[in-house]
């Protein structure tokens, strides 16, 4: 991120990670998935990590994510050290300001569209009414605006894809992982859900990390970092 130019406000640093490592026993084997990672990624920002099965990247967004624990360095959301929170204040901070969007749907097969992002409001602890507008809004956001009453099965996977985008937006969190989202979509699909969380990284200021070894992504984020046998190898200005 360059500096702000003079009487511009610069971006929020939204996450950021010093010198982060992972290391799996395998058996007998010591397996390193990350080493001294360093990251900063601001608000409005759409980075994507890019590499291979195996290269760390999920691990990265785990460990961001709190849904795996580093061993060594540290991890700060908006400036707050979170790498030793506890199980239950991990569980707070995903509730009102991380989301996560996976290649695997994991959406509510019995659920309604409207239900499912709305479900995932009523954890959030929202007042009815202000739930009912907010999950209006997060499914018209994502052109979902007419598929209310629809169960996951009776929508395409970009559709399915999109509600997954809603109910993570819905909450309005400063910062979205998503791993692979683009995985099991084909590519006129995959690119319509790149485009649809590079619009919503600007239009709501939140940031969002992708982990994915899709070449497509590339053309649409802000930045992209390489990440190889856990260590993040370059980083390219995509677009400014």
């Amino acid at each position: 991120m360059t500096p702000a130019v003079q009487g511009v406000m610069e971006p929020s640093l939204i996450v950021e990670t010093r010198d982060l490592s992972r290391t799996y026993q395998i058996g007998e084997t010591q397996v390193p998935a990350l080493r001294k990672v360093n990251l900063k990624v601001y608000a409005g920002e759409f980075v994507s990590i890019k590499g291979r099965s195996g290269s760390g990247k999920t691990t990265l967004l785990n460990l961001i994510g709190g849904l795996d624990r580093p061993d060594e360095g540290a991890i700060f959301l908006q400036g707050r050290d979170i790498s030793n929170l506890s199980e239950a204040e991990m569980v707070e901070l995903r509730r009102h300001t991380i989301s996560f969007v996976f290649q695997s749907f994991g959406l509510l097969p019995s659920y309604s569209a409207y239900e499912i992002v709305d479900f995932a409001l009523r954890l959030n602890g929202m007042p009815r009414k202000e739930r009912h507008a907010r999950t209006l809004e997060s499914l018209k956001l994502v052109g979902l605006g007419e598929r209310l009453q629809h169960r996951p099965d009776e929508l395409s996977g970009g559709q399915q894809q999109r509600l997954c985008i809603a109910r993570a937006i819905s909450i309005r969190p400063a910062l979205i992982l998503a791993d692979e989202p683009t995985g099991e979509l084909d590519s006129k699909t995959g690119r319509e859900v790149l485009t649809l969380l590079r619009e919503l990284a600007a239009l709501e200021q939140t940031a969002i990390i992708i982990a994915t070894h899709d070449p497509k992504v590339q053309e649409y984020v802000h930045i992209q970092y390489q990440i190889n046998d856990g260590q993040l190898a370059n980083m390219a200005v995509v677009i400014s």
